[in-house]
């Protein structure tokens, strides 16, 4: 359900207009929380790199401007490096979004800040001449990082203003390269914009698309399960079904003889169950059959498979069995059924409804299959039946002959 709302909300905004940028607040906080982390991590990576840049740009002050290469050491190496560098590092343990774009904003103005000390501390004839190259520092927030659309626009606009007050005021340079150079940096912060505007852009769009997939793929596997759990389910009672029983038995064998140990199989079928039907009718002959499923549930191993077989028959696939251990199992089982008492007025006046149970337990046998378990477990439950109903009987696989396993088997009959 909350993956379906989800879809719905990504669906609506990738039909939203193009011009808008941050999604929808539960899109939007999805979006972070995705994003997030490998982000901080491009950013600080990206920090990293334009910090020694910025530190190798004294090799220019010291050529253009010895008379404040001291005052450039400080600013850069002294001020702006520390400061950055804590910045990054606080990027990297983790902060929220909005703090870690104001942070790394943060960086574009004192760099531009610092940059226009140290130009403006220089009455060198050429020390105007940097101011050519601030735009480099809107490259690295609005392209290198990239900030945030918003972010970026912000620290641009005042990394400008910054500098126009400080080319504005300084005299050595001339109005001609004045004005040139404010253009430029206008110019390179327009370009820079628009690039970081297709930049997020594309960028949440992609993030969108691979969203709206993951959550269609999930949904579709999610169906599929389903389907695939129907497939092996009865309708009715929601027990496992023949197909279920089928794959099951196979691995159950392969088990048992990769384990060297025995495979139990108990048939179990409702004892006098037409009757039942025939007096109360079919709806109710239903929930009979609903309430006798999930008492078998309850009342078997975990590791045993309940399965219903078709109408009032039903069966246990039992793992690693035990001729000891099995009979108690089908006992419980045949127990707990007559302690519903339900009642079975169809059958006589005081009837309850009981169940027939036969067992079978074998080692396993080169070619041996499902069906050759059945019909012992199926004689099993014949000579139940054939003794008065409501009681066990467990096969003996040596006897061939009915008549040797009621005689000779282990007759476990409980009125």
């Amino acid at each position: 359900m909350v993956n379906d709302a989800l879809l719905k909300d990504v669906e609506d905004e990738l039909g939203r207009g193009p011009w808008r940028l941050r999604f929808a607040n539960h899109v939007e906080a999805h979006f972070e929380a995705d994003t997030q982390r490998q982000r901080s991590r491009n950013m600080v990576a990206a920090g990293l790199i334009s910090a020694l840049i910025y530190s190798l740009f004294l090799v220019n002050d010291f050529s253009f401007r010895p008379d404040a290469f001291t005052t450039a050491v400080a600013l850069r190496a002294g001020v702006m490096l520390p400061v950055g560098l804590s910045i990054l590092w606080w990027v990297y343990r983790g902060v929220s979004p909005p703090v870690r774009e104001i942070l790394m904003a943060s960086t574009v103005i004192c760099a531009t800040v610092i940059s226009c000390v140290i130009f403006a501390s220089s009455t060198a004839p050429y020390s105007y001449l940097d101011v050519f190259s601030f735009g480099l520092i809107l490259v690295v927030g609005n392209i290198v990082y990239p900030l945030r659309f918003g972010y970026a626009l912000v620290s641009s606009a005042l990394s400008i203003l910054i500098a126009s007050a400080f080319v504005v005021t300084y005299d050595p340079m001339p109005t001609e390269a004045k004005r040139l150079a404010i253009f430029t940096l206008l110019a390179n912060a327009v370009f820079t914009l628009v690039a970081n505007y297709r930049l997020e852009r594309s960028e949440r769009l992609s993030y969108l698309h691979v969203l709206r997939e993951k959550l269609r793929t999930g949904n579709y596997l999610k169906d599929n399960e389903v389907l695939s759990q129907l497939s092996l389910t009865d309708p009715l009672t929601n027990l496992a079904n023949r197909r279920q029983f089928d794959v099951e038995f196979a691995t159950r064998w392969r088990e048992a003889v990769e384990k060297n140990t025995w495979i139990g199989l108990m048939v179990i079928d409702i004892d006098h169950f037409k009757a039942y039907n025939d007096h109360y009718g079919h709806p109710q002959g239903d929930d009979c059959l609903r309430q006798v499923a999930n008492a078998m549930r309850l009342h078997s191993r975990s590791a045993d498979l309940v399965v219903r077989f078709g109408g009032e028959e039903f069966v246990v696939l039992m793992a690693e069995a035990s001729p000891e251990a099995a009979e108690p199992a089908a006992e419980r089982i045949r127990c707990c059924i007559e302690a519903l008492q339900i009642a079975n007025a169809g059958l006589s006046s005081g009837a309850v409804v009981t169940v027939s149970v036969g067992v079978a337990v074998l080692p396993p046998a080169m070619g041996m299959t499902a069906d050759d378990i059945l019909s012992h477990a199926d004689q099993a439950l014949y000579q139940a039946k054939r003794l008065g109903r409501n009681r066990i009987w467990m096969t003996n696989p040596a006897d061939d002959s009915t008549e040797d396993d009621a005689t000779g088997g282990s007759d476990s009959a409980y009125q």
